[in-house]
């Protein structure tokens, strides 16, 4: 681990950070600019939606460019920039263009060091930096968790983002110094997106990367704060610790997921049987929706550990990819997990203001949980025709 890549792990933090942070604010933000569970879903998706539209150009970008410039210079203007719209918020609609600013700046990150891994590193390693990539970066969770609930109280949520602002731009300054891209051949073949999309073994893949993160992302991002709060009436300082504890399981996961294709010699079915715990986990949090706040939490930390398959699934989806198309393909990947992501934010934000506001408070979620249980079914299903490969 040099110093770019601990650089490029510190600005995946800062990302992890940024895309669960609104759960825990959600009551600050009610308070003083009036932003509703729906605005925040709305903001939320933003950032998973230009976090993946991104991808496309990116994928070029580390192709052509290489990841030193395509980091530094989005993550200086979008997060750095987006982290100060964000300070300014006097509306809804400013918090929305913030973190629609910030998913520009987080989406090259990750896809950066996967680049220099796939091309400075053995094939056989790249499970394990993806994971422990992942695992480091998700210590964002806890930072977004309780200790953001202390911040907001003791020095306010405007002055946190303005510390924001200046980490993310110092990093950024930071990576544009000390990432070195990797030496590329001349001879090495061009690739392009079209090349990618013919792979077919990709096809079975990608349905599952779109709905794998999708719930993990949409639960500690955004819903556990409402859900909690107006389910269950929980206080801002338990909101916190949930929040942690769920962001810890999302660290012990993609190290936990790291050892299990090579102790069993297969990527497919580790991938597989994790996934089914994620789906088992949301039917119990039916089952119980507004029973017990203890066992709600208890099945959404079993969420985020078993719903941490994102480095696995990369792992798989890049063994499929020849040299000339990693960045394009492992961004297209990425594409799928993000996007899936913000279209869930946007789907899960209409059925909360569609359901709201009625006799039964847990209804919006407990319709939110089905769909997020109908979504991982569908996925599993089709990746079940996926083609294994062994580590």
């Amino acid at each position: 681990m040099n110093a770019g890549l601990a650089l490029l792990a510190f600005a995946y933090v800062l990302s992890q950070f940024f895309r669960a942070f609104l759960a825990v604010l959600s009551s600050f933000l009610a308070t003083d600019i009036g932003a509703t569970p729906e605005d925040l879903a709305f903001a939320s998706g933003l950032w998973f939606i230009t976090f993946a539209a991104m991808q496309p150009p990116i994928g070029w970008a580390l192709d052509t460019i290489g990841p030193r410039r395509t980091a530094a210079a989005l993550l200086l203007l979008g997060g750095g920039g987006g982290a100060a719209v964000f300070a300014l918020a006097t509306s809804p609609i400013h918090v929305a263009i913030a973190m629609a600013l910030i998913g520009v700046g987080c989406a090259p990150v990750l896809m950066a060091s996967y680049y220099i891994f796939a091309l400075d590193h053995p094939p056989a390693r790249f499970a394990f930096l993806a994971a422990l990539m992942v695992g480091v970066g998700t210590l964002g969770n806890i930072v977004a968790s309780y200790p953001t609930t202390l911040a907001a109280e003791t020095m306010g949520w405007r002055a946190a983002l303005w510390g924001l602002c200046v980490l993310s731009s110092l990093t950024a300054v930071g990576i544009w110094f000390a990432v070195r891209d990797p030496i590329k051949e001349a001879t090495e073949q061009k690739g392009s997106f079209l090349e990618v999309l013919r792979i077919r073994a990709l096809w079975f893949i990608f349905p599952l990367m779109l709905v794998s993160y999708a719930e993990v992302g949409a639960l500690r991002g955004l819903w556990i704060g409402p859900y909690l709060t107006e389910v269950f009436n929980a206080q801002p300082r338990l909101i916190g610790q949930a929040t942690l504890a769920m962001g810890i399981a999302m660290v012990i996961g993609p190290m936990a997921y790291s050892p299990l294709d090579r102790i069993f010699g297969t990527r497919k079915w580790v991938i597989f049987i994790g996934s089914c715990g994620i789906l088992l986990s949301t039917i119990g949090m039916i089952l119980l929706v507004d029973t017990s706040v203890t066992w709600v939490i208890i099945l959404m930390c079993a969420i985020g550990l078993f719903g941490s398959t994102y480095p696995a699934i990369m792992a798989h989806g890049r063994s499929l990819l020849p040299r000339h198309l990693v960045g394009r393909g492992v961004t297209l990947l990425n594409l799928c997990s993000i996007g899936g992501v913000g279209v869930a934010q946007f789907a899960t934000g209409r059925i909360y203001t569609g359901y709201s506001g009625g006799a039964v408070e847990a209804l919006p979620y407990t319709l939110i949980l089905i769909f997020f249980a109908a979504l991982m079914t569908i996925g599993l299903i089709i990746y079940l025709f996926s083609t294994d490969t062994k580590p």
